[in-house]
C-alpha cells in the first residue's frame, strides 16, 4: 500500500513530539512537512535528519502555517496532524475546515499515542490556559518534595527555537547553563527559577532521550515533575497530575485545547489567584470543575505578590513588563507586575505603545489586546535589543518588572526598577502539602 502523506502542524514543541513518538517509525507513514505558528521566526528551517532518523536522510521543512492549503494539494498530503496548544475550540475547528477543504483528513492525537513510561514515578503539573500560574505550582511542588530529602529533576515542556540537532537534551543546573545553551527570554523564565532553586531541569527536543537523561542524572533522581507548557498534556504518563485553573478567565477551563483535557485528567485541581479574581468567576470556575471532573482534589490557592521596592512605585508613573507569552497567546490583560504595581500606589501605568522599537510593534499587532503592558520578548538577539530601545523611550519614572527572570541581567534598563515575584499560597484545609506527602508515601520514596 502506498505511504500515508502528513503534515504535522505545529509551533515548535509539541509537532516534533509527536513526530518523534508516533510517526517517526512508522513505515506506512511519511512525513512530508511540519508548518510553525504562535513563535516568530522558526518557520523557514528544517527538522534535522539527526532528529528525524534513517527514514528522512535530507531532514524535514518547516514551512509557515499560512501555506499549509498550498501544502496539502502540492506535497499530496493526506492528513495534517495538529501538534501544538493553547488555542480555542473555535480556532482548532476553523483550521479543521482549512484542512479539509484543501482535501485532508484533520487529526488530534491523544496520551495514547504520544506519551512516554518513566521508571521513576512522575509529577504532572499543567494548566487550562498560559499563565494560570503553573510555574509557581510546579515550583511548590519541587520545593515540598526536596524538603522532604528526595532528588528532584524537573523536565520543561519544550522550546526549542534554535539549531534543534544541538537541543537534543539541555540540561539546566547553573545560571551559565542559561548562556551556554543561548537561551531566549521566553525560556530563561521557565529555568530560571528552578535553577536559583538548587534543581536541575531538562529540555529539548527528543523527549524519550531526556527521560532517560533525567532519570539518570548525576546528582540522583527520585521523583520527575514535568512542568508543562501553555496547556499542553504531558509527555510521560503520569503518577499525579496536578493542573491549573484561572479564575479571571473562568470558562475557558471548557473552551480551550487541550486544557479541557488537562482538566478532566487531573487528580488535583489548582484554583489559583482567588485573592484578585472576582467571586463570580471563582464560582463559574468551580462549577465548571464540580460538572466534568467530580472526584479531583481541589485546593484553593492565592498568588502571593512580592514587589522587591515599593518605594520605587508608590506615586510614580511606571512601565510594567510582563511574561511575554502570558500577555501574547495566554490572553491575559494583566500579570503579576500589574497587579503589584497597582497594590503599591503607582500614580499611572504608561501605555508603551506610542514607543514601540522594531520587532515590538509587530507583537502589537499580531496581538492587539495586549493593552498598556510591555510584553518581555526576546526570541533573539534584536527583540532583546528593540525591549531594552522601547523601555528607554518610554515616558515612564520607573519600571516594574513582573517577568520571572531578573530582566535586568540580560538587557539595560535605564529607569529605576523593582522586580515582582509571586508564589502559589494555599488557603483552607487541603494543601499541596498533605497532598504530596501521601504520594510520597504510596510510591515508597
Amino acid at each position: 500500500m502506498p505511504q500515508r502523506k502528513v503534515i504535522i502542524v505545529g509551533a515548535a514543541g509539541r509537532d516534533f513530539h509527536n513526530f518523534n513518538t508516533r510517526y517517526r517509525d512508522d513505515e506506512s507513514v511519511q512525513v512530508v512537512a511540519f508548518t510553525a505558528e504562535q513563535i516568530p521566526g522558526i518557520d523557514d528551517r528544517r527538522y534535522p535528519a539527526a532528529l528525524a532518523g534513517p527514514r528522512y536522510p535530507d531532514g524535514i521543512p518547516i514551512h509557515a502555517q499560512d501555506d499549509l492549503p498550498r501544502l496539502i494539494r502540492e506535497l499530496g498530503a493526506d492528513e495534517c496532524a495538529f501538534s501544538y496548544s493553547d488555542v480555542s475550540y473555535t480556532y482548532v475547528m476553523r483550521l479543521s475546515a482549512v484542512v479539509q477543504a484543501a482535501g485532508a483528513t484533520f487529526t488530534l492525537l491523544g496520551p495514547g499515542d504520544t506519551q512516554l513510561r518513566s521508571t521513576k514515578p512522575v509529577i504532572s503539573v499543567c494548566a487550562v490556559r498560559t499563565g494560570c500560574g503553573k510555574s509557581q505550582t510546579s515550583r511548590k511542588v519541587v520545593e515540598t518534595l526536596m524538603a522532604k530529602g528526595l532528588k528532584v529533576v524537573a523536565v520543561r515542556h519544550p522550546m526549542p527555537y534554535g539549531d534543534l540537532a544541538r537541543q537534543k537534551v539541555q540540561r539546566f543546573a547553573t545560571l551559565d547553563d542559561l548562556a551556554t545553551h543561548e537561551c531566549t527570554v521566553e525560556e530563561m523564565e521557565e529555568y530560571e527559577p528552578h535553577i536559583v532553586r538548587g534543581n536541575v531541569i531538562y529540555a529539548g527536543v527528543d523527549y524519550e532521550a531526556i527521560l532517560r537523561a533525567a532519570e539518570d542524572d548525576p546528582g540522583g533522581c527520585d521523583v520527575i515533575v514535568w512542568d508543562g507548557g501553555n496547556n499542553d498534556f504531558s509527555f510521560y504518563e503520569t503518577d499525579l497530575q496536578l493542573t491549573v485553573v484561572d479564575p479571571h478567565r473562568p470558562g475557558h477551563e471548557l473552551s480551550y485545547y487541550p486544557g479541557e483535557v488537562n482538566l478532566r485528567l487531573a487528580d488535583v485541581v489548582v484554583i489559583n489567584k482567588m485573592d484578585s479574581a472576582p467571586p463570580e468567576g471563582i464560582a463559574e470556575v468551580k462549577a465548571n470543575i464540580a460538572a466534568v471532573n467530580p472526584t479531583a482534589v481541589v485546593v484553593e490557592a492565592d498568588s502571593a505578590v512580592t514587589i522587591a521596592d515599593p518605594s520605587i512605585v508608590a506615586g510614580k508613573r511606571v512601565l510594567v513588563v510582563e511574561d511575554g507569552p502570558t500577555l501574547t497567546h495566554g490572553g491575559m490583560k494583566i500579570g503579576a507586575g500589574t497587579v503589584a504595581a497597582r497594590r503599591a500606589g503607582a500614580a499611572e501605568l504608561v501605555d508603551p505603545r506610542p514607543y514601540l522599537v522594531g520587532t515590538l510593534r509587530e507583537t502589537f499587532e499580531t496581538y492587539p489586546d495586549i493593552g498598556t503592558i510591555l510584553p518581555a520578548m526576546g526570541y533573539g538577539a534584536e527583540q532583546l535589543a528593540d525591549l531594552e530601545a522601547t523601555i528607554a523611550a518610554t515616558d515612564a519614572d520607573a519600571v516594574v518588572v513582573g517577568t520571572p527572570i531578573d530582566l535586568a541581567r540580560i538587557v539595560r534598563i535605564d529607569k529605576p526598577a523593582t522586580r515582582v515575584t509571586y508564589d502559589l499560597a494555599e488557603r483552607g484545609d487541603v494543601d499541596l502539602e498533605a497532598i504530596l506527602t501521601g504520594f510520597v508515601a504510596e510510591h515508597g520514596r
